[in-house]
C-alpha cells in the first residue's frame, strides 16, 4: 500500500515588506544562498527564474561523484508550476530522489514593513511504506535542518540589506568563483545589486569582463561603469607545499593582481569607481602568543605577514588617487565546503580529530557569512578605510576549537595530533604559519563602525554550518 504524503511547514517572520521578500527569492543569487553547505548541490541549469514552466536542474554529488565526475551524479529536476508575486510561487519535482515533492513558498503581509515566509512541503519517499519505515526519520531530519538553514539565511540577509539603506550598486568582483566570492556574489545580487565578474578568460556572458594581472590588462569600460571593485583573487595558500616557486606564486598573485586593479582605477580619474575593497589576511600580525591584536597593532613577522604588507601596499595607486580603499584581514574561514574546516571534517566525523600539538595556539576564526557581511559592510560604509579585521569577536585556542567541533558532531576528540605530523605532511614552514602560529585578533574596527556579527560564537556557527539546528514549524 502506498504511503501517505509527509508534510513539513516552516514559518519565519521577516524584517521587510512582502514585496521585498518575494523579490529576494526572484533574483539569481537566491538558489546559491539557500543551498546549505552540509547538503551540497550543484546547479546544472538555473532555468528562467521562478516563471511558470521554468525548470531548475540540480546535481546531487554523492561519494566520489564530485569534481570531474560530477556529470555522473544524480539529478533533481524541479519545475515551477505557479508564480503569483508577491504572494507565492510553487515548484514540484519532475524527477529526483522523492516519489513526490511539492513545495509551496507563501508570503504573508504583516503590515508595518514586515512579512512572513511560509514554506509548505508535501513529499513522499520511494518504495511506499517500506521507504518511509526505513528512511522516514532520517529524511525528515535532513529537511528540517535544511529549512532551518534556509530561513535563517533569508532572515539575516534581508535584515543586512535593509539596515544599509543604500541605492543599488554595480560592483566588479575578482575571485568571484571562490569560496567567499561565490557567496558574496549571490548575497549582493539577491540584495538588488548588479555584479560583474572579472575573469581571466574570454567573457562568456554579459555579467563577465576580462582582466589579466600578468599583463596589467583590465576592461576599462567595465571599470568606468562600476561603483566599486571587490578584489578577492589570489593563489591558494595551502593548495600545495611551499617551495620557493610556490611562495613566489602566492606573493605575485596577490601583489600583481592588486596593483593591476588599483592602477587601472587610478588611471580612470573622475570615471573611476569610488571604492576598492581588497581581501587581506589576519596573518599580517604574525605569531604573537596570547597578545590581543587589533587594526592598530604593529605588523608581525613571517612569510605571510610579509606578503600581507606588500599586498596591501600594492593598492597605493588607488589610495593616492583618492579612492576609498579597504583591506579585509580575514581569519580562518569556517565552511564545510572548503578551507580548514572542509579539510578536517571527514576525520572528525570518524572520531579521529584532535588538537594540534599543544592546542594552546589562538585561532582567529570567522564564519563564511560574516566574511561576506564584513565585505558588504566595507563596501557600503563610507567610514571604513584601511585595514579591517574579519574575525569573530570570540577567538578560541585550537584545543577549544577541537572540543567544540567534536561536541557539535557528537564525536570524541581525545587523541592529540603530534606537531610533527602536519609538518611532515605540509612542510615545516607552511604548517607552522598556517596551524601553529598563535594569532588572537579582535575585530575592533568592524564593531566600532556598527557591524553586527551573525556568528560571534563558534558553537553556534558550527551548528549552523553543519546542519545541527532545527527548524520551527
Amino acid at each position: 500500500m502506498a504511503a501517505r504524503d509527509q508534510r513539513l511547514v516552516v514559518r519565519s517572520e521577516l524584517p521587510v515588506a512582502r514585496s521585498q521578500a518575494f523579490a529576494w527569492h526572484d533574483r539569481p543569487g537566491a538558489l546559491p544562498r539557500l543551498t546549505p553547505p552540509f547538503m551540497p548541490a550543484e546547479v546544472a541549469d538555473p532555468g528562467r527564474g521562478l516563471a511558470e514552466g521554468s525548470r531548475v536542474v540540480l546535481r546531487l554529488p554523492v561519494g566520489p561523484l564530485r569534481g570531474p565526475l560530477a556529470g555522473l551524479a544524480p539529478r533533481w529536476v524541479a519545475e515551477h508550476t505557479r508564480y503569483d508575486p508577491p504572494r507565492e510561487f510553487v515548484d514540484v519535482q519532475r524527477s529526483g530522489p522523492f516519489a513526490r515533492f511539492a513545495h509551496r513558498h507563501r508570503f504573508e503581509d504583516l503590515g508595518a514593513g514586515r512579512s512572513a515566509l511560509v514554506d509548505d512541503i508535501a513529499y513522499r519517499l520511494p518504495l511506499g511504506r517500506l521507504g518511509q519505515a526505513v528512511a522516514g526519520r532520517v529524511v525528515s531530519g535532513k529537511l528540517e535542518a535544511m529549512f532551518a538553514y534556509r530561513h535563517r539565511v533569508t532572515r539575516e540577509d534581508l535584515a543586512a540589506h535593509a539596515a544599509k539603506e543604500v541605492e543599488p550598486m554595480h560592483v566588479l568582483i575578482t575571485g568571484a568563483s571562490g569560496l567567499v566570492g561565490s557567496a558574496l556574489t549571490a548575497f549582493l545580487t539577491t540584495g538588488g545589486h548588479t555584479v560583474t565578474r572579472l575573469v581571466r578568460r574570454a567573457p562568456a556572458s554579459d555579467d563577465e569582463a576580462r582582466w589579466d594581472p600578468a599583463t596589467g590588462e583590465v576592461d576599462r569600460a567595465a571599470l568606468a561603469g562600476a561603483d566599486a571593485v571587490i578584489h578577492l583573487a589570489g593563489e591558494g595558500i595551502a593548495e600545495r607545499r611551499w617551495s620557493a616557486e610556490q611562495k613566489q606564486r602566492i606573493r605575485d598573485s596577490r601583489v600583481d593582481g592588486t596593483r593591476t586593479i588599483a592602477q587601472a582605477m587610478a588611471d580612470l580619474g573622475d570615471d573611476a569607481p569610488r571604492t576598492l575593497v581588497c581581501a587581506s589576511g589576519a596573518h599580517a600580525y604574525g605569531d604573537r602568543g596570547d597578545a590581543e591584536l587589533d587594526e592598530s597593532s604593529e605588523p608581525g613577522e613571517g612569510f605571510l605577514a610579509d606578503v600581507v604588507r606588500d599586498w596591501e601596499a600594492a593598492a597605493d595607486p588607488a589610495r593616492e588617487a583618492g579612492i576609498r580603499t579597504v583591506h579585509v584581514r580575514t581569519g580562518i574561514v569556517q565552511d564545510p565546503a572548503g578551507g580548514a574546516l572542509g579539510k578536517v571534517l571527514p576525520l572528525f566525523k570518524l572520531g579521529l580529530g584532535g588538537r594540534l600539538g599543544s592546542g594552546r595556539q589562538w585561532w582567529s576564526w570567522v564564519s563564511r557569512d560574516d566574511v561576506v557581511g564584513i565585505l558588504h559592510h566595507a563596501l557600503t560604509n563610507p567610514e571604513v578605510s584601511g585595514p579591517i579585521n574579519a574575525t569573530a569577536p570570540n577567538p578560541v585556542t585550537n584545543a577549544e576549537w577541537t572540543r567544540v567541533l567534536g561536541r557539535v558532531l557528537g564525536r570524541p576528540t581525545a587523541l592529540p595530533v603530534p606537531a610533527l605530523a602536519p609538518k611532515v605532511l605540509l612542510g615545516t614552514e607552511l604548517a607552522e604559519e598556517l596551524l601553529f602560529f598563535s594569532i588572537k585578533v579582535h575585530p575592533a574596527k568592524a564593531l566600532a563602525t556598527g557591524y553586527t556579527f551573525r556568528h560571534p560564537d563558534l558553537e553556534d556557527a558550527l551548528r549552523f554550518l553543519l546542519g545541527r539546528e532545527q527548524a520551527s514549524s
